[in-house]
């Protein structure tokens, strides 16, 4: 039996599945098993799933379903998990040589139930955008509070968890279409300690017309997120204001970044009128400030 199994959904990741796969082989700690999950693929995904499991022997196993979607997928995977310790892999992600030895050694900590590091997000090209700074993220321990109000950030190629959190808690909600990862990280961290790996040990892809891209449905499942949970949370009222206005913030800072300033305005607004903090008011202004910029972009329309 593998010490990690990895979880793996694909659909339609042709282009960048094999470079997922081959991080993991690259990997510095070796004992894993390779859960890939073909969900409906239309594309080769099912050719390479199966040029991989020749290769890879026992340490790969590849399941195909129809489409059922993403959460469907990981808890199928999850479902056929034998190791005591499940880590996340997206197909169009990519783990740096370090990921899975980084994430064993926080699990010496027995009260330890789920783990996270940082990751550079890169285009569709592979070219770095940008690079969390680990200094900027400090959370670790009891943290299920910030992982409510979102002061807390936990990307899904560098998560780790016991599969007895699965067996007790659950797996992923599969009527949330978004936001279920941070729902199955709340519940966990409800429950357990939540160790920091301080380094980047995973690169993120950003993709045009993926999931996070459509701002709309990520809005309200963020939100939908926030009321689900908002008795089982205990945090207090301030703390539930502090998390709707986080989503209200962070989604006025992407739309201000794809140049939709007046609705960016509108959300720093809101923001700041549902709690009244310094990063609220912070971006509020600089939504305010960036107006004019949407008056000169329509002149130039017409």
């Amino acid at each position: 039996m593998a010490h990690f199994d990895i979880i793996i959904p694909a659909y339609n990741g042709e282009k960048f599945l094999p470079l997922a796969l081959e991080s993991v082989i690259r990997q510095t700690y070796s004992d894993w098993r390779i859960i890939l999950v073909n969900d409906g693929s239309s594309d080769e995904t099912p050719a390479i799933g199966k040029a991989f499991q020749q290769r890879l022997g026992s340490k790969m196993l590849f399941i195909s379903q129809e489409n059922r979607g993403l959460s469907a997928s990981r808890n199928i995977a999850m479902q056929h998990a034998t190791a005591p310790l499940l880590a996340l892999l997206d197909a169009d992600d990519i783990w740096l040589p370090n990921r899975l030895e980084a994430s064993r050694r926080c699990f010496e900590n027995e009260q330890a139930g789920m783990s996270y590091g940082f990751v550079s997000l890169i285009d569709i090209d592979g070219n770095v955008l940008r690079t969390q700074d680990p200094q900027d993220q400090l959370d670790e321990g009891l943290i299920s509070s910030a992982i409510y109000t979102r002061s807390v950030n936990l990307p899904c190629p560098t998560i780790s968890f016991r599969r007895e959190c699965i067996n007790k808690l659950g797996g992923f909600d599969e009527d949330m279409r978004a936001s279920e990862d941070r729902d199955l990280w709340l519940r966990i961290a409800l429950k357990y300690q939540v160790a920091r790996i301080p380094e980047v040990i995973a690169l993120y892809r950003v993709s045009p017309g993926s999931m996070s891209d459509d701002l709309d449905r990520m809005l309200r499942a963020q939100l939908k997120f926030v009321e689900k949970h908002r008795v089982s949370s205990g945090v207090s009222p301030a703390g539930h204001r502090l998390a709707v206005s986080s989503i209200y913030r962070q989604h006025a800072e992407t739309l201000g970044q794809r140049r939709r300033y007046w609705i960016a305005f509108l959300h720093a607004v809101r923001a700041f009128a549902i709690y009244r903090g310094i990063e609220n008011l912070r971006v509020a202004i600089r939504s305010f400030i960036l107006l004019p910029r949407l008056l000169i972009m329509s002149r130039r329309r017409h």
